[in-house]
């Protein structure tokens, strides 16, 4: 990249690798030139590198002088990054690089999502492997594909081809808690199908939008109360539905399963007699709308403004169907677990939301560290949106990682963390989809931990990682491959 901005900072070589990667782009889905560049840089630092059979990039270097007897340790990352930006932003997240910027003592991007996220875990681990100074036993780094989307590469890791016994997954957000067990997810896409009736000279045309909500993680952040942009559009249009006779020709909401919907737009038509008593609904609800989000939310901006008349609107059945599975679909947090306070055990994101060629469809997420509560909450969605009469087809079904409170890692990185700090880390669970769960499946004798620097508001353009944390992740992996217990 021509104008470093970040590379200088400690410990250098993560922060020189994650600038570089922040000049390829890596959306989900388009993953080919970071395959490529990570490939290169294990060619540059002679560092054996190869892909599976998948696409998964992996790493491999023999354990330093004296350390043969450790068991092998395979450092676990991600290629992608979540595709997130303002609406006000320019930016092609397949040709666009990130531009980092430093603030307050964070890291953050311009406009868009940072991908530190995995970033910086992977930088990490490649900084690992082309170090000349670090002691470890056999290393190897996984670093899988699409892991935002459907976690297709570690859906599609083979057995037998990685050779370590132990699993450090670099893909949890806040220094000093120690990851032991994560939730397991499955995809819902609904679709309800319309027709389209004309419109007239009779009807006013607006666009409606809600934005400058915070968005965020759908798993980390569900729990904050945080506005789900499909929501608030749908309180609006119907209660304008039933007061002034608003209908629907276009609708949009939300663009990725995994982040809670930060925006949402759409194109209706009102009778042009209730023109201004639309207008009045739509400023008082907005008030409304801020003031029960003045806390959690307190950036949302609710707007209707005049345009185009388009030619058609969807017919009034479908649209009432649309509103009323939107009302009922249960969103955010839907239980609590009882073995770890504060752990959110299951939600639904209600993600995306959009109109398409002649259907409407839906995009919801439901997550659960319980298996059976996991069913529970996806039977629960797709009740409520077959009332109506949608299709219905489930995807990425992954399972959760069960917490093993005694696994030898485990008490090795305790250890290592009261010598560095004095005190113990905290023992947490997240909830959220880390890769340990179907990485496990396929490697079931691998003792799996995660731990990572301090990130804040992934997957959203507010994302950002705490510059100090780093440093002290870094110190923290160095240590830990020291201490990597014998054979």
């Amino acid at each position: 990249m021509a104008n470093k901005v970040i590379s200088h900072l400690y410990p250098q070589p993560v922060w020189e690798i994650f600038e570089n990667i922040c000049g390829v782009p890596r959306p989900s889905k388009h993953e080919e030139r970071i395959m490529a560049w990570t490939l290169n840089f294990a060619k540059e630092h002679g560092v054996e590198a190869f892909q599976d059979k998948a696409g998964n990039v992996i790493l491999r270097k023999p354990a330093t002088p004296g350390m043969e007897d450790r068991k092998g340790v395979v450092l676990q990352s991600h290629l992608d990054m979540v595709p997130q930006k303002n609406s006000d932003t320019v930016h092609d997240f397949e040709k666009d690089p990130i531009l980092p910027r430093i603030e307050d003592g964070w890291v953050k991007a311009t406009g868009t999502t940072l991908g530190a996220d995995n970033g910086i875990g992977m930088s990490a681990s490649l900084a690992v492997m082309a170090a000349k100074d670090i002691v470890h036993g056999p290393i190897e780094c996984l670093i899988t594909f699409d892991e935002e989307t459907s976690m297709g590469g570690a859906t599609e890791l083979e057995g037998g081809v990685l050779q370590g016994d132990i699993l450090i997954n670099l893909d949890s957000e806040d220094h000093g808690e120690i990851f032991i067990g994560c939730a397991g997810g499955v995809n819902t896409i609904a679709k309800l199908k319309y027709s389209e009736e004309a419109t007239d000279d009779s009807m006013a045309a607006y666009n409606v939008t809600v934005k400058g909500l915070k968005g965020g993680h759908s798993g980390l952040d569900i729990h904050l109360g945080r506005g789900n942009a499909n929501k608030v559009m749908n309180r609006v249009l119907w209660n304008a539905a039933n007061q002034f006779g608003l209908r629907v020709s276009q609708i949009s909401g939300g663009s990725l399963r995994n982040a809670i919907p930060r925006e949402a737009f759409a194109l209706v038509t009102v009778p042009a007699a209730n023109k201004a008593s639309f207008e009045k609904f739509v400023s008082d609800f907005y008030a409304d709308v801020k003031n029960e989000l003045a806390t959690t939310d307190a950036g949302v901006i609710i707007t209707a403004e005049p345009t185009t008349m388009p030619a058609s609107v969807m017919d009034a059945d479908s649209q009432q169907k649309f509103f009323n599975a939107i009302y009922a679909c249960p969103n955010g947090v839907f239980g609590m677990s009882a073995d770890m306070p504060g752990l959110v055990e299951t939600s639904n994101n209600l993600a995306i939301v959009k109109s398409e060629g002649g259907y409407i469809v839906f995009e919801l997420l439901q997550r659960s560290s319980v298996e059976t509560q996991k069913d529970d909450i996806r039977n629960a969605v797709a009740c409520t949106v077959a009332m109506v009469g949608a299709e219905i087809e489930h995807s990425h079904d992954y399972p959760g990682w069960k917490p093993n409170v005694h696994s030898e890692i485990l008490k090795e990185m305790v250890s290592v963390f009261n010598n560095m700090y004095g005190k113990e880390p905290k023992l947490m669970a997240v909830h959220a989809g880390l890769e340990c769960g179907l990485l496990g499946r396929v490697y079931p004798h691998w003792d799996m931990i995660s731990f990572g620097p301090t990130i804040r508001s992934p997957h959203s353009p507010d994302e950002k990682v705490n510059i100090e944390s780093v440093g002290e992740f870094w110190k923290y992996l160095v240590e830990t491959l020291k201490n990597i217990p014998k054979k």
